[in-house]
């Protein structure tokens, strides 16, 4: 019984994880932008260029110079390194997107909402 969960968490989103395809998919379904835009919109909030979205070996050093998260299926993960929530954290302040987990946290937790301009570069 051990492959169905693993299956699982894998199909549903890498734990909490997200892609840098998620995150333009995200973008086109919240924003009801065309595809090229978010592309660019997502590139230019990471500071990448859109050719990097789809480069695994870019994305990593992004995602672990922006706290955003490892995808640990075959990246390394460190203790320093984000969770999942925190990841989804600073994905929601980084693209000033609402995300219903962050926000629902954010309300049970008492946080402030916090601008992608307050985010290590």
């Amino acid at each position: 019984m051990l492959g169905m969960p693993c299956a699982h968490a894998t199909a549903s989103g890498m734990c909490g994880m997200r892609a840098a395809g998620d995150l333009v998919a995200r973008m086109q379904i919240t924003r009801g932008m065309r595809i090229v835009e978010a592309k660019a919109y997502v590139a230019e909030r990471l500071g990448v260029s859109p050719f990097d979205l789809s480069d695994p070996i870019a994305m990593e050093d992004v995602r672990r110079e922006r706290q955003l998260g490892r995808i640990t299926t075959f990246e390394i993960s460190y203790p320093t390194q984000s969770s999942a929530m925190e990841a989804k954290f600073r994905i929601a302040e980084l693209l000033d997107l609402p995300i219903n987990c962050v926000q629902r946290f954010r309300e049970h937790a008492g946080l402030p909402h916090r601008s992608a301009a307050t985010l290590p570069k």
